[in-house]
């Protein structure tokens, strides 16, 4: 529950830190240019950074086994 609480309290400050920097900007990647909002690109990338955490922390959590072992 931690967790959720702490992910939502950063999903709301980058909300308002890009709410209050909404400034028109040019995005290049190789031969690809567009414009776009300076709070859509910065709320995008930290979407995008939360995604990519949270996938490779799924594969890096060790998986527990379902079979139980008896002593014998």
């Amino acid at each position: 529950m931690l967790t959720v609480a702490l992910i939502l309290l950063i999903v709301v400050l980058v909300a308002i830190f890009s709410v209050q920097n909404a400034v028109p900007v040019t995005i290049s990647f190789f031969f690809w240019r567009f414009d776009a909002s300076l709070a859509i690109v910065i709320f995008l990338s930290v979407l995008t950074g939360l995604i990519t955490g949270v996938i490779v922390a799924l594969f890096l959590v060790p998986k527990r086994s379902s079979s139980k072992t008896t002593p014998q």
